[in-house]
């Protein structure tokens, strides 16, 4: 990644914000963070784990890019549902660019043609991306993005793989060109506008969707009560994982606490990294009913509350 300081001479700044949509599972966060070139989105084989805009911050030259990776957009059930599609579609309003992100194995399903449709409305530049292409044949590759850019008249084309890297780093090269000239509203090591508390919250949130993909709900969550520096420069973090019911706690603690020690020690690891100091993670299980419809815990994860 090339790097320069705003102050390097090297010509005029440019910094802005590119929204990355796209349906569930697209590979929106493993894009984010291949872009920024650290972890910055969580990333899980369950569908529709990024709730509310993560922003993330690459260089390329003189340009600082704003990544937001959105929500998943899908057909919406619950008021959370709506609550975070509601969040997608705004941050792509506000974006200098938009980069629909498509997993080009899956192609266009009802999710994608629902997102073709309201494109249109949105005035910043669009751009195609088809992501995972080394899971499917060139031709029917270059057919994919054939009639993509048929339906929408995209500014440009890219083919990437996310998960490998293929075609990243020419992907935010050219992205640059389309940032506006302005100083950058970051510093240039800041990778991130997500407090470490939300990261770190996120990280445990990650590891809990990896190990009990198919036994846990969505409706789970997990909130950074504390993080204490210690004298010898450890933190000591206390997170809890909200459920919605008694069983599902029963769940997350497993046989003798077997559970809940496999995602703290995962979790604890990414948590140190980020955080770059020493980190002592301490887990709780709370049983929270019906906090899908508390106004307070949208607030926490940075989204609206519908009221509908």
């Amino acid at each position: 990644m090339n790097k320069a300081s705003p102050d390097s001479g090297e010509g005029a700044t440019r910094c802005g914000f590119c929204a990355l949509i796209g349906a569930p599972n697209a590979g929106k966060s493993t894009l984010l963070n291949q872009l920024v070139g650290a972890k910055v989105s969580i990333v899980s084989r369950k569908v529709q784990t990024t709730r509310a805009l993560v922003r993330g911050i690459a260089l390329d030259g003189a340009t600082q890019i704003i990544f937001v990776d959105t929500p998943g957009i899908f057909a919406p059930k619950r008021r959370l549902d709506r609550a975070m599609v509601t969040s997608a579609w705004g941050g792509a309003g506000d974006a200098d660019a938009i980069c629909l992100l498509i997993d080009a194995r899956k192609g266009v399903d009802e999710e994608v043609e629902a997102i073709l449709e309201r494109l249109p409305q949105l005035k910043a530049p669009k751009i195609l991306v088809l992501n995972k292409i080394d899971t499917i044949e060139h031709e029917k590759l270059l057919g994919l993005a054939a009639d993509l850019n048929a339906r929408l008249p995209f500014a440009d084309t890219f083919m990437i793989s996310a998960l490998k890297g293929h075609g990243v780093e020419k992907f935010r090269e050219k992205l640059a060109g389309y940032m506006p000239e302005g100083p950058w509203l970051y510093p240039e090591d800041q990778i991130s506008d997500a407090p470490l508390r939300a990261l770190a919250a996120e990280i445990t949130r990650e590891k809990l969707f990896e190990r009990l993909h198919d036994e846990l709900p969505y409706q789970s969550t997990v909130e950074t009560e504390l993080w204490k520096d210690q004298p010898d420069g450890s933190a000591r973090v206390e997170q809890t994982i909200y459920v919605t019911r008694e069983g599902q706690k029963k769940i997350v603690i497993g046989e003798g606490g077997k559970t809940i020690k496999s995602i703290g020690s995962a979790a604890r690891k990414e948590i140190m990294e980020a955080a770059e100091q020493k980190v002592h993670l301490f887990l709780f299980v709370k049983v929270r009913e019906n906090w899908g419809d508390d106004p307070e815990r949208y607030r926490e994860m940075g989204l609206d509350f519908p009221k509908n």
